[in-house]
């Protein structure tokens, strides 16, 4: 006898167990996903292996580094490495307020968290209960978009903290921006960002938006948003994970 579809409803409830997130600031991720890296470069013998299969030019050699805001996390540098110079752990906690924190050299430990430096204490005191964003999509696949968007699901609940994305950048604190900036969006997100009452926060997520990742060459970008508009914080990922979004922000706000 075939169940009824509320009984089939519930025995897939009961299959998929309890999947919210009790606090997203101690959570860990899935071991298969693929982080920090870590850099043995001792290792290396300058073989160029990892250089000619990465699609962004994150890597680079003598010495070894990796440029986590150009990296798309794709690990086939690890696969192609017969030294085992760099291999992908599942640290997720990646997001920092300087860009030069992104570039890894082997000398800090996976486990260790990227360093995000707190808001100043008057912007605390603005944002710290109460944060609304605006996301702009500037040219991106929607791969970063999804993930943000899952920040605020059931199973993350970003909303916990008092942050939250927001339909019109004229009730919005900050803009998010995705994507790596295409001509035809470089307007539209100057407008966006002139919308959004001062002060205002600007958060670039993932490899596209940071450095333009596997686009960064190509014409049809226009990048100079970045130039005239500095970025309070940079969350790495190809997409970031959702709880690589809600910690970098987190700790943003002092928390």
């Amino acid at each position: 006898m075939r169940m009824t579809p509320f009984v089939e409803l519930l025995n897939i409830r009961r299959h998929h167990g309890h999947p919210v997130v009790p606090d997203p600031r101690r959570a860990n991720v899935a071991e298969a996903f693929r982080g920090r890296p870590r850099l043995a470069a001792g290792n290396c013998d300058g073989c160029g292996r990892c250089l000619a299969v990465c699609p962004s030019g994150a890597i680079t050699t003598a010495p070894l580094r990796i440029d986590l805001g150009r990296c798309v996390f794709c690990g086939d540098c690890q696969a192609v490495c017969p030294a085992g110079a760099i291999v992908f752990t599942n640290a997720h906690r990646l997001a920092t307020t300087r860009r030069a924190d992104l570039i890894l050299d082997g000398s800090t430990p996976p486990e260790a968290d990227s360093p995000v430096t707190p808001l100043e204490p008057a912007l605390r005191r603005l944002f710290g209960r109460s944060l609304k964003l605006r996301q702009v999509s500037a040219g991106g696949c929607n791969g970063c978009e999804w993930e943000l968007n899952a920040s605020g699901n059931v199973n993350f609940d970003i909303g916990r903290y008092g942050i939250e994305f927001v339909a019109s950048p004229r009730h919005a604190d900050g803009v998010v921006i995705t994507g790596p900036v295409s001509a035809n969006m470089a307007a539209a997100l100057e407008d966006t960002l002139r919308a959004v009452p001062a002060p205002r926060l600007v958060i670039a997520a993932g490899s596209c938006a940071i450095s333009g990742g596997v686009f960064a060459a190509s014409p049809a970008l226009d990048r100079m948003f970045f130039e005239r508009h500095p970025v309070d914080l940079f969350i790495p990922g190809c997409p970031p994970h959702p709880l690589t979004v809600i910690d970098g922000i987190v700790r943003l706000l002092g928390r």
